[in-house]
């Protein structure tokens, strides 16, 4: 689940540096949804991690 967090973290900060670097153009907007999804799906998980408890 660890590997999912880390993943979804750097795919929202490759997202953040499309959508808030203007580099992408016409499709910050995406970008900037994107971001905000991927930095959603990150804390989830590690809530999710958090609760389900230390692993053998």
């Amino acid at each position: 689940m660890l590997r999912w967090a880390v993943t979804f973290l750097i795919i929202a900060l490759i997202a953040a540096l499309f959508g808030f670097g203007g580099i992408a153009g016409a499709s910050a907007g995406i970008a900037q949804i994107l971001f905000f999804v991927f930095i959603a799906l990150f804390a989830i998980s590690l809530v999710a991690r958090g609760l389900s408890g230390p692993s053998s």
